[in-house]
């Protein structure tokens, strides 16, 4: 009941996104729209974030993945009817808004309910959830088509996806309630054993004189309150992860079109990025394991300079005798970088949140790195129009080594070993 939901939800969603391009080439997109299209569930979950951390408080983990089930579903039915781009735009859109809401749910109740001891690992498992979805997903989309033939499919195997998943979270065993039960619990047998302690010692005499100190009270602060408090964390720390995250992002767009002007045909691309994919994903768990046994900067420094220095040495391949080798070796050497990094801005993030009110940071965090990823495709296609696609790679290598400097800098500052 933890992991199920978030694997069937990504399952779903990975299913469409590789359509999302054709499906508004059929309503008349030119190849800039269709990617517009496509990059309306970042939008959304960029705009979805925020107004997440203020609904996760207030309706509960539970119920806010209800919501954002039945929210995706208003998001299908309007891709499946509509008849204009405008509202295929729109439906997307709200999808991308509903995954922001699922997704912080789920990270908040991993921040509060799991202890520290075991913290990265589970929340490594939830980001490889997460990868399920990318990775599994096209598959299936490619399945669908095989059979069906249409587009539309996909379509309505994520509304099956996501109807399974609102009858789970809704009526399936909340690890919520279970969780918070068993704290209750725990509260309990240590009230009793401080009360039996009391009962056995002496009672001090009652002099008459005031007791001086103060009740503690918990503050409750907004979405902006808990920024504004947590801005020195969010604008140093969370600048560094939002490098991480523009690296990671880079990788769709540099890897094809590095394939494609070094003349290589799309099969051939295809499984040498699946390949890298396949080993991206295979190695989400051990990331976790790193994490917990070493220190986050055991992975998160490791994945940087591996994905920064293949990337700057894949920019001085394109021209050599040897450059299709190349391109495998490096595309080879990003995906593990990456797999290493499985779960790492999760695991900060839950690492750095304030106890009193995790989902409002949670969702300025995931604000911030979901900002880093969707800037780099579009400085991918500025540095390439502007010098070249070698340029580009060795600016976005950059990039990732100037983010390994930052995690050095800040981490052992915010997230001190214990």
């Amino acid at each position: 009941m933890v992991y199920g939901p978030t694997a069937i939800y990504s399952l779903g969603q990975g299913a469409i996104l590789p359509l999302l391009p054709i499906i508004s080439r059929e309503f008349g997109a030119d190849l800039a729209t269709a990617a517009l299209v496509t990059a309306m569930i970042v939008v959304g979950q960029l705009c979805g974030n925020l107004p997440a951390g203020w609904l996760v408080p207030r309706l509960g983990e539970r119920y806010t993945m209800a919501l954002a089930s039945a929210v995706s579903l208003l998001g299908i039915a309007g891709m499946l009817l509509s008849r204009h781009l405008g509202v295929l735009m729109l439906s997307v859109f709200v999808i991308g808004l509903s995954a922001a809401a699922f997704a912080l749910a789920r990270h908040t109740f991993m921040t509060t309910r799991v202890p520290v001891a075991y913290r990265a690992r589970s929340l490594s498992l939830l980001g490889g959830s997460f990868r399920l979805g990318a990775f599994t997903g096209p598959f299936v989309s490619a399945a669908l088509l095989a059979i069906f033939g249409r587009e539309q499919a996909s379509i309505w195997f994520f509304g099956a996806c996501l109807v399974v998943v609102g009858l789970l979270v809704t009526f399936g065993p909340d690890p919520e309630e279970k969780a918070a039960a068993a704290a209750r619990a725990e509260r309990t047998a240590r009230r009793d054993e401080r009360t039996a302690a009391r009962d056995e010692a002496v009672e001090p005499e009652d002099t008459g004189e005031a007791v001086t100190g103060s009740i503690p009270t918990s503050e409750r602060l907004g979405i902006f309150g808990t920024i504004r408090r947590n801005r020195g964390v969010l604008s140093r720390l969370g600048v560094a992860a939002a490098s991480l995250s523009f690296v990671r992002a880079s990788r769709p767009a540099i890897l094809p079109l590095w394939g494609l002007s070094i003349g290589l045909d799309s099969s051939t691309i295809a499984l040498i990025v699946g390949i890298a994919g396949a080993l991206e994903f295979a190695l989400f768990y051990a990331s976790g394991q790193v994490m917990d046994r070493f220190g986050r900067l055991w992975a998160a420094v490791p994945s940087l300079i591996l994905m920064g220095g293949a990337m700057i040495a894949l920019a001085f391949t394109h021209d050599v005798s040897a450059a299709e080798m190349w391109f495998g070796v490096f595309a080879v050497v990003i995906g593990v970088g990456n797999g290493l990094s499985s779960g790492i801005l999760l695991t900060l993030g839950a690492d750095v949140a304030p106890k009193q009110s995790p989902a409002a940071f949670l969702g300025a965090w995931r604000t911030i790195t979901d900002a880093g990823g969707a800037l780099s495709p579009l400085v991918v296609s500025g540095l390439t129009a502007v010098a070249s696609l070698s340029v580009a790679a060795g600016g976005i290598g950059v990039i990732g080594l100037l983010g390994a400097l930052a995690f050095i800098r800040w981490v052992p500052r915010y997230v001190p070993r214990r």
